[in-house]
């Protein structure tokens, strides 16, 4: 299992990723929606770790607004090895300047992150699906397609490990 700063979206994109969630569900394809007792809400992860202590991390993080509304315009939809489904933001300076930060402040407080989140190796996204079977991911593709573009701004943030029923909310 893993814990993930993560960054919440806006109700009307949390609403339409939502229904995508909804509509992949309905053609065989187990969404984030129904994984881990309908724990998750549509986020992108800003840094990920085998386990994190929230109360470490919110410390790293003093006097940072976590949560910036920061401006999310997602335009594609990608996978990663192991049918992880997902819709990626394109990148914007503001959105990499406010990771790298947060990674610095983390480092500094010896918060230890998983490679692939680190700065100038992260794929921003929101995951859809965790193992779409190989014979529906183009179907899934495709269906996520039909949502795009999708514009989102982040509300809220939070320190959260579903699997131990952690969610610390940050500011």
């Amino acid at each position: 299992m893993v814990a993930a700063l993560e960054l919440y979206l806006d109700p009307d994109a949390t609403r339409r990723i939502r229904t995508l969630w909804d509509a992949l569900e309905s053609e065989g394809v187990q969404s984030l929606r129904s994984l881990l007792g309908q724990r998750h809400r549509p986020h992108v992860s800003l840094a990920v770790a085998p386990r994190l202590d929230p109360v470490r991390v919110a410390d790293a993080l003093t006097g940072m607004v976590v949560a910036a509304p920061l401006r999310m315009s997602f335009e594609h939809a990608g996978q990663f090895v192991g049918r992880v489904l997902w819709l990626g933001p394109t990148p914007t300076p503001e959105m990499l300047a406010h990771h790298a930060d947060v990674h610095a402040r983390l480092a500094a407080a010896g918060v230890v992150l998983a490679e692939h989140y680190q700065p100038g190796r992260w794929v921003p996204h929101c995951t859809l699906s965790m193992r779409v079977p190989n014979a529906l991911m183009a179907a899934a593709v495709r269906r996520c397609l039909e949502v795009l573009p999708l514009e989102a701004t982040v509300v809220g943030a939070a320190v959260a490990d579903h699997a131990r029923d952690i969610v610390h909310p940050l500011g």
